[in-house]
C-alpha cells in the first residue's frame, strides 16, 4: 500500500474534511438542484403505493428504538440456526415477553402466527394464556416459519439456481443482478474450500444463465472467506494463496463474460486486499475482460486517496476497473476497534454527515475517471442519488447505481423509469441461516434513528429534513469529529488518559516496532537486590534465558539473600514516614510521570515481555498498556479518595476521616504478567502511601528491574521503593519479617495459603492479604450461541498468552445439540495455528515459561490422550530449544475428571443437555475456585441465570473471557480464587490503607459561637 495511505489511516477528521470540502466542486446552484431532484424521488416514493417486504416498511412496524425491533433482530440472528425445541422455544419466549408483542394487537403483529398457516389472531393477551391455548409448539413454528418469511425478503434464493430463476422479474424490469453468497468468514481450511467450491459453482451457474439477461451479471466475493487466517500477521501466508484462489475465481468469471466484484472488509485488511488485488488485475490472462472489480467505502479517511492508488493499478495494467461505492457496512466495529486499541485516531468519520461528504467526493473523482472505472455507486439515499447525477453532468453513461434485494425498489424504480441510470440489485443468495448475520447487520446499518430508510416513510420527518445537504452540514461544524465519540486517548475522561496502542496490522508501524524490541538483544541486564536506590550485587548468580531459545542468556540475577531481606525493610520503614506524608496529589504526580516513562520506553519494555517471559507481540502490547493504565487509574482514583473527608455530626464538632499508608507493603507478582501485575501491584501501594518491597517471579527479574527503575526515575524515593529478586525462598523469608504490614499476591492458591498461615502466625499488628489466584473457569455455551463467534472467543480465552493467565479458559461447556460442530470448527481452526517464536509476527502461541511448567502439561495431555479424548492439537515443529508445548483440545465426561486447574493452553470440553444446565452449575461451583466465567446465548434469562448462579469474580457474556480493562471491567476473584478486592477497580486502593478519624470539639469555652450566631 502506498505510505499517503498509511499516512491518512489515522488523519485528523478536520483535516480530511476541509479537504474534502476544497476538492470538491459544489457550489450553491448545485446544491439547490439536487436538494430539489432529492425531494421530488421522497415525495414520489412516499405517495406510491409500497410494495410489500421492502426493508423501509419493515422499519415503519419494528424500529430499532422499540423492544419489537430488537427481539426482532435477536430472533432473525439466532432463531433458525437452533437444531432444538427446548431452546427455541427458550428464546421465543425471552423475546416475546420483552418485547410484550402478544400485549399488542394489529395486523403488523397476526403475521406472526399466520405464517404458520394457521390463520390465528393474538391479541391482547398473555403470553402465558396465549401458550395455553394454542401450545408452545405451535407458536414455535409460526416463529420459525415468521423469521423464513422475513429471510425470504432480504434473500433472492436459498442456491444460486433458485436466485437465477427469481432474478427474472428484476431483469424484465431492466435492473442488472449482482450476487452475493452468503456466508462467515472461513475458520478453517475446509471452510475456505467450501467458500471457493461455492463461488465456482455459482460462477459457473451465472455464467450459463447469462445468455438469458440483456445485461451482464456478476459475482461478489468475500476474502475472508477463502482463507482461514485472513490478518495481518499472515499476510506472507495468506496473500499468496490467496491471490492464486482469486486469481482462479477471476479467469473463470472472464471467461463466462460475467462481473466478478471483492467485498469491501474490515479497514485492518485493506493493504492486503490490494496486494491480492493489484495481482489479479496485473494478470495477462485477464486482458480484454473489464468485469474485474471493487468495493470501497466512504466511511474510510483514506477513500479518497484510495481511488488514486486503484487509479495507478487499473493505469499500470492498461485496464478498466468496476469500483463499487458503498457508505460502508463496518463502522461501529471501527470505531470500537480503535477504542479498545487506544489508537491515535478513527480510522473511519465519526459523523454521517462527513461519510456523505466523503461518498460524494469520492463519486466525483470517480465519474471524473470514467476511462479507467466503472463506477457503481451503492445508495438507498435520494439526496446521494441526486448529487451523483448532479456531478455526472450530462454524460449519463458509464456508471451505474446499486440497491440491495428487499431495499429501496420503490426508490430505484423511479431512477429506472426516470432514465436517470442503470441499477444493479446485490442479491444475497444462500441458506436462511447463512442470511442472519448479514441481515442483522442490514438492519443496523439502515434501521438507526438517523439513517434515511428509516425516515423515509416517516410522514413526522418533513422532506426538507432528510435529503438535506451533506456538503452544508460537514462544513457547518468547526469540530469536525462528532463530540460524542471522544478520541480513544480520550475515552476515559478529562482526568485519565488512555494508554497508547499501536497499531499492530500496519506495516510502517510494525516493522520499525519489531526492528526496535530486538535492541534488548545487544542489552546487558543484571538484576539484583535494589535497596535505597543501590543495587546489592551479591550472593547466588544465575542466568535467565528466554523460555523459546534456552541457549539465550537474556540477563543475569542475584537473589536477594537474608541480609538484603533484612536491609530492605530497614530502608523502607524509614522511607515510609515521609513517603506516608507526601500529599496524595504529589505522590499521584509520580504515578502519572511513572505511566509515561513507560510508554516512552515501550519499546525496550515490550522487547523484554518477549524475550524473558515469552511474550507474543500482541501480548507485549496488550501488557505495557495494562501497566500504563494501572499507574494512570490508581494516581486519579488515590489524588481524590485519599483526601480528608468531612463527616456529618452534631453541632460544634468537626469530624476528619482520612487514608494513610500501613507501612511497608510487601508485592509478590507472578511470572504470566510481569509487568502488568508487578505495576498494578506497587503503584497501588505507592499510591496508598506505603512503602514497597517488590517480589518478582523468579523467571521474570528483569522487567522488574526496568520497571522498578522507572518509578524512580519518576520521583519514588529510594527508601521507599526496594526490589528483592528471588526463588520461594526468599518470598517466605520477606513474608515471615515482621515489619510486613500488608501482602499483595496474585499466583497459585496452593501458595496463597502458605502465605495466609504465615501472616496469620505473625506475632503483632493483623495484617492484610490481598490475593489472586487461578481457577477452573469455564464457558457455557447453549445452542442460541453463533457457532463461528463461539469458536472465535474459545480460541483467544483458551490459548491466547499460551494459555498462562489466571482468566483463561479451562473447560468449554457446549450443549450437545451444538457440540459436533462447535468440535468440528475449533479442530479446523487449531490446525491453522502457528507456535513458534514469540518475536516473529506470525506466531500465535509462544512457549511456556519453564521446564517444570512443560513437564505438568505433557503429563497431563499424555494421560487425555491414552483415554482416546484428543479433539484437536496444534501443529508444533519438532527440535526446539524453547519450552513449547502445542496448544491441545480434549473432550472430558465430567468435571471430576478434573483434579486442578492446568495452566497452560490446554482446553477441556464437556457437553451437556440443555436440560441439566442447574447440574452444570453445581458441578462447576463444586470445583471450588472460578475465577472468570464465559457465557454465549441470545437467551437474557439464561444468561441471568447462568451469571447469577456462577461464583465467580467476573463474567463475560458473548466475547472472550479475558482482557479485563483497568477502571472498566475490575479483575479479581472470590472464594478460594481471591481475597478481592477487585484490581483496577474502585474498592482496591483502600485494602491498602488505614483509616483515621479526627474528632475535634469546635465550641469556645461558654457556647458555640457559630450556632448562636445564626440568622433567619
Amino acid at each position: 500500500m502506498a505510505d499517503n495511505l498509511a499516512k491518512l489511516l489515522y488523519a485528523d477528521e478536520t483535516a480530511c474534511v476541509n479537504e474534502m470540502l476544497a476538492a470538491l466542486p459544489w457550489d450553491d446552484m448545485r446544491a439547490r438542484r439536487a436538494y430539489d431532484r432529492a425531494a421530488d424521488l421522497v415525495t414520489r416514493v412516499r405517495g406510491a403505493k409500497r410494495k410489500t417486504g421492502e426493508l423501509e416498511s419493515f422499519f415503519q412496524q419494528y424500529g430499532l428504538d422499540t423492544e419489537e425491533g430488537l427481539a426482532l433482530m435477536t430472533l432473525a440472528e439466532a432463531l433458525l440456526r437452533i437444531p432444538d425445541a427446548a431452546t427455541a422455544g427458550a428464546l421465543i419466549r425471552d423475546k416475546m415477553v420483552a418485547a410484550d408483542w402478544l400485549a399488542s394487537q394489529g395486523e403488523s403483529k397476526d403475521w406472526l402466527v399466520k405464517a404458520a398457516g394457521m390463520g390465528l389472531s393474538l391479541t391482547r393477551k398473555t403470553l402465558d394464556s396465549a401458550l395455553s391455548k394454542v401450545g408452545e409448539p405451535v407458536i414455535r413454528k409460526a416463529m420459525v416459519e415468521a423469521m423464513r418469511m422475513l429471510g425470504r425478503q432480504f434473500v433472492l434464493g436459498e442456491t444460486i439456481e433458485d436466485a437465477l430463476k427469481n432474478a427474472r422479474g428484476y431483469e424484465k424490469k431492466g435492473y442488472r443482478l449482482s450476487y452475493d453468497m452468503l456466508g462467515e468468514g472461513a475458520r478453517t481450511r475446509e471452510d475456505a474450500t467450501r467458500y471457493y467450491d461455492s463461488y465456482h459453482h455459482a460462477i459457473d451457474a451465472v455464467g450459463k444463465a447469462a445468455g438469458g439477461f440483456k445485461q451482464r451479471p456478476g459475482i461478489s466475493v468475500k476474502l475472508s472467506a477463502l482463507h482461514p487466517r485472513y490478518v495481518y500477521r499472515h499476510h506472507d501466508r495468506c496473500v499468496p494463496e490467496m491471490t492464486q484462489a482469486l486469481t482462479g475465481l477471476a479467469r473463470y468469471a472472464a471467461e463466462r463474460d460475467i462481473a466478478l466484484t471483492v467485498d469491501a472488509e474490515e479497514v485492518d485488511r485493506l493493504a492486503m486486499s490490494l496486494d491480492i488485488i493489484g495481482a489479479v488485475v496485473a494478470d495477462k490472462k485477464l486482458n480484454g475482460w473489464e468485469g474485474f472489480g471493487l468495493a470501497i467505502q466512504g466511511y474510510s479517511k483514506r477513500t479518497h486517496a484510495l481511488i488514486d492508488t486503484l487509479t495507478d493499478m487499473a493505469r499500470g495494467a492498461g485496464r478498466r476497473m468496476q469500483v463499487r461505492l458503498v457508505k460502508g457496512a463496518y463502522w461501529d466495529t471501527e470505531v470500537k476497534r480503535a477504542q479498545v486499541q487506544g489508537l491515535p485516531e478513527y480510522p473511519v468519520f465519526t459523523r454521517k454527515a462527513n461519510t456523505d461528504l466523503s461518498y460524494l467526493a469520492c463519486a466525483h473523482k470517480l465519474l471524473d475517471r470514467r476511462d479507467i472505472f466503472f463506477p457503481q455507486f451503492a445508495t438507498h439515499n435520494a439526496h446521494s442519488i441526486a448529487s451523483v447525477m448532479e456531478l455526472a453532468g450530462n454524460d449519463r453513461g458509464g456508471f451505474e447505481f446499486q440497491r440491495l434485494h428487499g431495499m429501496g425498489e420503490t426508490l430505484h424504480d423511479l431512477v429506472l423509469g426516470d432514465g436517470l441510470a442503470d441499477v444493479c440489485v446485490y442479491a444475497p443468495c444462500g441458506s436462511h441461516q447463512d442470511l442472519l448475520p448479514y441481515l442483522v447487520r442490514r438492519l443496523l446499518e439502515n434501521g438507526a434513528n438517523g439513517n434515511f430508510v428509516n425516515k423515509l416513510l416517516d410522514p413526522k420527518t418533513p422532506v426538507s429534513e432528510i435529503v438535506s445537504d451533506p456538503v452544508r452540514d460537514a462544513a457547518a461544524h468547526p469540530l469536525k469529529r462528532h463530540p460524542k465519540i471522544p478520541l480513544p486517548r480520550a475515552l476515559f475522561g478529562a482526568d485519565r488518559v488512555n494508554s497508547a496502542g499501536l497499531d499492530l496490522t500496519e506495516e510502517t508501524i510494525v516493522t520499525p516496532l519489531l526492528n526496535a524490541m530486538k535492541a534488548v538483544d545487544g542489552r546487558t541486564y543484571e538484576a539484583a537486590p535494589l535497596i535505597a536506590g543501590v543495587a546489592q550485587k551479591r550472593g547466588r548468580l544465575l542466568d535467565v534465558r528466554n523460555p523459546a531459545d534456552t541457549a539465550h542468556v537474556v540477563g543475569k540475577v542475584w537473589y536477594a539473600d537474608e541480609q538484603a531481606v533484612d536491609d530492605a525493610f530497614a530502608a523502607t520503614k524509614r522511607g515510609f514516614a515521609a513517603w506516608n506524608k507526601t500529599a496524595p496529589a504529589a505522590r499521584a504526580t509520580v504515578l502519572m510521570r511513572a505511566a509515561d516513562l513507560m510508554e516512552e520506553h515501550g519499546t525496550e519494555l515490550m522487547g523484554l515481555c518477549v524475550r524473558e517471559a515469552g511474550k507474543t507481540m500482541d501480548d507485549a502490547l496488550a501488557e505495557l498498556r495494562e501497566a500504563v493504565d494501572f499507574c494512570r487509574y490508581y494516581a486519579q482514583q488515590g489524588a481524590q479518595d485519599f483526601l480528608p473527608v468531612t463527616l456529618p455530626g452534631p453541632t460544634g464538632e468537626r469530624n476528619i476521616l482520612s487514608l494513610h499508608g500501613r507501612g511497608t507493603f510487601v508485592c509478590i507478582s507472578p511470572w504470566n504478567f510481569p509487568l502488568a501485575i508487578f505495576m498494578g501491584q506497587v503503584s497501588a501501594a505507592l499510591m496508598a502511601g506505603n512503602a514497597v518491597i517488590a517480589k518478582p517471579a523468579e523467571q521474570t527479574p528483569l522487567i522488574a528491574l526496568r520497571a522498578v527503575q522507572l518509578l524512580l526515575q519518576a520521583g519514588v524515593p529510594g527508601d521507599a521503593l526496594a526490589l528483592l529478586p528471588g526463588d520461594g525462598m526468599v518470598g517466605a523469608r520477606i513474608v515471615a519479617h515482621p515489619d510486613v504490614a500488608g501482602v499483595a499476591f496474585t499466583g497459585s492458591t496452593d501458595v496463597a495459603r502458605i502465605i495466609n498461615r504465615a501472616l496469620a502466625d505473625k506475632n503483632g499488628p493483623i495484617v492484610p492479604l490481598i490475593a489472586e489466584t487461578g481457577g477452573q473457569n469455564a464457558m457455557i455455551v447453549d445452542s442460541s450461541a453463533l457457532p463461528e463467534q463461539v469458536v472465535d472467543d474459545a480460541m483467544i480465552s483458551a490459548f491466547g498468552s499460551t494459555g498462562q493467565r489466571c482468566s483463561a479458559l479451562r473447560v468449554l461447556c457446549v450443549q450437545d445439540d451444538i457440540a459436533d460442530h462447535i468440535i468440528a470448527m475449533l479442530r479446523g481452526a487449531m490446525a491453522q495455528m502457528v507456535v513458534g517464536d514469540p518475536i516473529n509476527l506470525t506466531t500465535d502461541n509462544g512457549p511456556v515459561i519453564d521446564e517444570d511448567a512443560l513437564a505438568i502439561l505433557r503429563a497431563h495431555a499424555d494421560k487425555m490422550k491414552g483415554m482416546g479424548r484428543l479433539i484437536g492439537e496444534a501443529p508444533l515443529a519438532p527440535g526446539r530449544a524453547g519450552h513449547f508445548f502445542a496448544p491441545v483440545a480434549f473432550e472430558i465426561k465430567s468435571m471430576a475428571e478434573l483434579e486442578r486447574e492446568v495452566f497452560g493452553p490446554v482446553l477441556h470440553v464437556l457437553r451437556y443437555r440443555g436440560s441439566d444446565l442447574d447440574k452444570l452449575i453445581a458441578d462447576l461451583n463444586g470445583t471450588g475456585y472460578g475465577l472468570t466465567l464465559g457465557v454465549h446465548s441470545r437467551i437474557d434469562s439464561h444468561i441471568r441465570h447462568i451469571t447469577a448462579a456462577m461464583d465467580v469474580g467476573n463474567a463475560y457474556v458473548n466475547r472472550t473471557m479475558i482482557g479485563a480493562v483497568v477502571g472498566v471491567q475490575p479483575f479479581g476473584g472470590r472464594g478460594l480464587s481471591g481475597t478481592g478486592p477487585k484490581a483496577g477497580g474502585p474498592h482496591y486502593l483502600p485494602r491498602f490503607a488505614t483509616e483515621k478519624v479526627i474528632t475535634t470539639d469546635t465550641t469556645r469555652q461558654g457556647g458555640n459561637a457559630t450556632l448562636v450566631s445564626l440568622t433567619e
